[in-house]
């Protein structure tokens, strides 16, 4: 039988926001759990102008990631969670050539932060409540509940910002019934003028201040299906997964404090392994990166990129990878190994090329590629 509500305690945000630093968390606030209108307003508006490049996400369905009822009924608040997953840099370079990670995901800083909502959650299932944690996926607008909660700022490059602490966070929440009062309201911004994550952008992705075009986005390229864009395939640079580049150069961000680096830690990936390695092997490297549709040919055709940006085109085992790619039987990876390869200064590997029948490769064998 359930508990009459008049006979429910509620748990105070100091009593949550304890076990949730215990269970791994470095910040919690709790907010109201109203929609956010302006924030669907936003994402209705940039989906119709295309900036979302296709991306799902919380563009799948604007009403259900701003509605938090949506995902649980008569819910009243949120309790937003932050962890930090700023760790200090690897020791030495890696054995080229390599891949570069983002930082969020050299390790499984996700999990982590669940397990501090979690430990929220049990705290209010205990007391009689409904509680559901809520932690990258398409039901909520992660940034915008810890904005409205007090957690940080909104910068110019759309992340949020802790005072203090910058962005180098990953954020969630337990959407609860239970009648919590807000903690704080939104902090102001504190970015003032400073446009360097504008300005710092490999491939103009920030438009205006607050506003991505994923269609440039490195971090979302890497995600997306398809070819990887011609005109941002020299700016992706060594990046295998994700672009830090605008958290790498804000203000806030360098003075942020940094943790001891992992063990565990994975800030680099081998791209020879990602090439020549069957499925399976080649998944488990990637075990915490998005992949569409957990098809191995897109970090295949990301590798292929990152390979004609850093590799020595001499190098016999990457000439035999560019070989052996030259000749699958994927257009797709074919097509892009024609970029890698003359992107790599040889030119000779693909003229055995000139005469196939696949209209990508076709158009890759003719598009212009500046040697590095």
């Amino acid at each position: 039988m359930p508990v009459p509500l008049d006979a429910r305690l509620v748990p105070t945000a100091d009593a949550l926001r304890a076990a949730g630093v215990d269970a791994g968390l470095d910040v919690v606030a709790v907010t109201s759990a109203e929609p956010f209108v302006d924030v669907r307003t936003t994402l209705q508006a940039r989906k119709r102008a295309g900036l979302h490049g296709g991306m799902a996400f919380t563009y799948r369905s604007p009403e259900r990631s701003t509605t938090p009822e949506l995902s649980l009924p008569d819910a009243r608040a949120l309790v937003v969670g932050a962890r930090s997953y700023l760790t200090a840099d690897p020791d030495g370079a890696p054995e080229a050539p390599a891949g570069r990670v983002a930082r969020y995901a050299w390790r499984d800083h996700y999990g982590a932060l669940r397990d501090g909502l979690t430990a929220m959650a049990r705290e209010l299932k205990a007391a009689g409540w409904r509680a559901r944690v809520l932690a990258d996926d398409n039901a909520l607008v992660d940034r915008a509940a810890a904005h409205r909660a007090g957690i940080g700022w909104w910068g110019k490059n759309a992340n949020l910002l802790l005072p203090g602490s910058g962005s180098w966070f990953v954020l969630g929440s337990v959407l609860t019934d239970a009648p919590i009062a807000p903690t704080t309201g939104p902090v102001e911004d504190r970015c003032g003028s400073c446009t360097r994550c504008i300005d710092g952008c490999p491939t103009g992705a920030i438009t205006a201040p607050g506003v991505v075009d994923a269609r440039r986005c490195l971090a979302w390229l890497l995600q997306a299906e398809g070819p990887f864009p011609l005109e941002h395939r020299a700016a992706l640079g060594d990046r295998i997964y994700g672009c830090d580049e605008c958290q790498e150069v804000c203000p806030p961000n360098r003075r942020a404090p940094v943790a001891p680096r992992g063990s565990s830690d994975v800030p680099w990936v081998p791209l020879l392994a990602l090439l020549d390695d069957d499925d399976a092997v080649v998944l488990a490297w990637a075990q915490r990166w998005y992949i569409p549709r957990r098809d191995v040919r897109y970090v295949r055709r990301n590798a292929l990129v990152v390979l004609g940006n850093v590799a020595d085109g001499r190098d016999p085992r990457v000439e035999e990878a560019l070989q052996r790619h030259l000749g699958h039987d994927d257009p797709l990876l074919r097509g892009h190994a024609v970029w890698a390869a003359r992107r790599s200064g040889r030119e000779d590997l693909v003229r055995p090329l000139d005469g196939d029948p696949d209209r990508f490769v076709q158009a890759e064998l003719a598009a212009p590629v500046a040697s590095r």
